[in-house]
């Protein structure tokens, strides 16, 4: 009589032969890559260092594709985007103590938009861990400990055997819902130790989604085919799921209007009848949304950004579906389910009864129209001309990446992000210079289109390095650098508040010169030409940069 957990998989012939004769010259940091290639990664983002050469050396041995940065950080950003891109955990090769230190910012945005990121890092050797000072090159009381607050998990490594399955652990950490960045730390002496370790095969990580509690959406149907004026909140958890063909089902069965959190952005079709679009920070959609009777938020947690600054008072039953469990019910009560977006949403479609509402076009039409007059009362035909130039321009099908500036603002609300998963910002934690290293990383995902990144002035400089890495691989990016002098929503805000601005002004480079330096073309353009110069650049393969000098205004706020 034969029991499950009795079956023993028969390795190979193939694998017998790997295992008994393994390659001569081996050492720790090919247990490593040979691991990540047994995962199913292809491509890991990074930057070599000493405590980490042990790795960097058995990438030469391996099938894996090496791509290089300049700068940890922005290693990181290229990594996060190609997790947000390819929906696959990015492996991210760092080095001990300053370069490792230095993806912080980095993590930290990968976590806020849970993007998948597996952060390989090397340690000081074995004998040096454990808090005491050795006075090991780049060493840290306890490195690990500067991580635990940013990523899911964190994973120490202190023997070769335990490479395979620290990674796999990792990697399964990573890709179960909701995604995010991990942590994994190898000392140096484990990395560069002779491997007598079969190669590595067949390691099993497959990620977990919590699925819906049953009884929970039965309440949710219930709720949701008796209401009047159903509402749906559709956040970036409906993308990341690859929920978003379901979600218009849904829509559509319930007559229910679907606004797109920044996060979301893609997640429902922008023309639609039952678009409100992504006007979050909107006094008129906060009442719509306050209005509803019944209100199912798909993959949010209604922070800062999604909850008008948390001027949102919701006077309707709320439904959340949220994979993060302490999102849930963090700033709103609600009937939680703590479950994958896809799989809570099917489950609606197989419980909800369809409802007819021929208003709530009419509704939506309506809500669009009061947006519409309260910007046109504001003189801001600038502002609008230049992001309709930029979708104009943008291919179909072509990604699109944003930094923290006053464009970005802008298309986080009203840009047709044109299809799932093609819009990515940073405005999860908020930091500067995302938006070109993680259009790398979204180029070498997929090379055969053209991708779009853009930033200002002041966040350019954040990233002006990775011109090298552009030229260096070909990457076909074009990179639209809005340049009005300085931090341009800094200066707005802190003059708004104070009567003046402080530190916000800042000499810059020649930017279309800078780029011709590093072999990437440059075109200084204008408001006029904007959509020809980048339509132009995004239509040519390889780098390019397309400068536009212009001083945009934000939309007033409605929070205040």
């Amino acid at each position: 009589m034969t029991h499950d957990h009795d079956l023993v998989l028969s390795p190979t012939a193939a694998q017998t032969e790997a295992a008994l004769n393994p390659p001569a010259g081996r050492i720790g940091g090919d247990l490593v890559v040979e691991t990540l290639s047994s995962l199913g990664a292809t491509t890991v983002f990074g930057l070599p260092g000493q405590h980490a050469l042990g790795m960097f050396d058995a990438l030469r041995r391996s099938g894996l594709r090496y791509v290089g940065l300049r700068v940890e950080n922005n290693a990181g950003f290229a990594a996060d985007a190609y997790g947000r891109v390819t929906g696959e955990a990015a492996p991210l090769l760092l080095s001990t103590g300053p370069g490792a230190l230095t993806s912080l910012a980095a993590l930290q945005e990968a976590a806020a938009a849970s993007a998948p990121v597996l952060a390989i890092c090397s340690q000081v050797p074995t004998a040096g861990l454990g808090g005491g000072r050795h006075g090991h090159l780049h060493e840290l009381p306890d490195q690990a400990a500067s991580f635990r607050g940013v990523v899911k998990s964190v994973h120490t490594v202190r023997t070769q055997s335990q490479i395979p399955s620290a990674l796999a652990e990792a990697w399964r950490s990573a890709l179960s819902a909701p995604h995010g960045p991990v942590w994994v730390e190898i000392p140096q002496d484990v990395l560069l130790a002779p491997a007598a370790l079969p190669v590595v095969t067949g390691v099993d990580a497959t990620p977990e989604e919590p699925a819906p509690r049953p009884e929970l959406t039965a309440v949710a149907a219930d709720l949701l085919s008796r209401a009047e004026r159903p509402v749906i909140v559709a956040g970036g958890g409906v993308v990341r799921a690859d929920a978003s063909g379901k979600l218009r089902k849904l829509a559509e069965r319930l007559s229910a209007p679907v606004v797109t959190t920044y996060g979301g952005k893609g997640a429902f079709p922008w023309k639609h009848p039952l678009s409100l679009q992504s006007w979050m920070e909107d006094r008129h959609t906060t009442e719509l949304l306050e209005d509803a009777d019944v209100l199912l938020v798909l993959g949010s947690g209604l922070g800062e950004l999604s909850s008008n600054y948390h001027t949102f008072r919701p006077r309707g039953r709320v439904i959340q579906v949220e994979a993060d469990l302490g999102k849930l019910e963090s700033n709103h009560p609600a009937l939680g389910i703590h479950a994958d977006a896809r799989l809570a949403v099917q489950a609606l479609l197989e419980t909800v009864t369809d409802r007819v509402d021929e208003q709530a076009p009419v509704r939506v039409r309506e809500l669009l129209a009061k947006v519409g007059e309260r910007l046109a009362g504001q003189q801001l035909d600038l502002e609008q001309g230049v992001l309709a130039s930029v979708r104009r321009a943008l291919p179909k099908g072509a990604a699109s990446f944003w930094d923290m500036t006053i464009l970005g603002y802008w298309a986080w609300a009203g840009f047709d992000a044109g299809a799932p998963n093609l819009m990515h910002s940073a405005q999860g934690a908020g930091g500067l210079g995302y938006a070109f290293p993680a259009a790398l990383g979204a180029a070498a995902a997929d090379p055969t289109r053209p991708v779009l990144a853009v930033s200002g002035d002041g966040g350019a400089l954040y990233s002006i390095a990775e011109l090298a890495t552009a030229r260096q691989y070909g990457a076909d990016v074009t990179w639209l650098i809005v340049d009005d002098g300085g931090y341009g929503i800094l200066r707005e805000y802190m003059t708004d508040a104070f009567g003046e601005a402080t530190g916000t002004e800042l000499v810059r480079p020649d930017f279309v010169a800078l780029a011709e330096s590093f072999g990437v073309p440059g075109v200084l353009s204008s408001v006029e030409t904007l959509a020809g110069d980048l339509a132009k650049s995004l239509a040519e393969p390889g780098p390019s940069v397309v400068v536009l000098p212009a001083v945009l205004r934000m939309f007033a706020p409605t929070h205040l």
